[in-house]
């Protein structure tokens, strides 16, 4: 019975990867890469704008050597990078980040209130 369904599934997936097509893919990778990457750029953004009007001190976005190292963005002068709240659920993640957290959680078109892996503080 077991060995039944698994051979089911198999035949869907068989004829699931038969309809993907060239329209199918590039649809896929214009969502993927201009939809998704261009909001996400926009989050960041206004997580940085927030958490540095909170403290009162500047904020930007990284530079590309900098997200090479995984920084999003900086507040004031500490790098932070930026999650879904979605990403502390994957717990086997390869990727290693050695610096604060923002984590955001996006509703619709709008981003909820978020949390920091720790307290960011200014530097006196």
């Amino acid at each position: 019975m077991v060995g039944q369904r698994i051979l089911q599934k198999l035949k869907d997936l068989k004829n699931s990867l038969n309809k993907i097509d060239r329209t199918m893919v590039e649809q896929w990778v214009r969502d993927l890469v201009v939809v998704k990457t261009f909001a996400g750029l926009r989050f960041q953004e206004a997580i940085l704008k927030k958490g540095a009007d909170i403290k009162r001190i500047n904020s930007r976005l990284s530079e590309p050597h900098e997200e090479r190292r995984g920084v999003d963005g900086f507040i004031g002068d500490i790098p932070v990078s930026i999650k879904p709240d979605t990403y502390k659920v994957k717990a086997a993640l390869p990727e290693q980040i050695d610096i604060k957290i923002v984590y955001y959680k996006k509703v619709d078109d709008t981003i909820l209130p978020f949390s920091l892996t720790s307290s960011i503080e200014t530097k006196s």
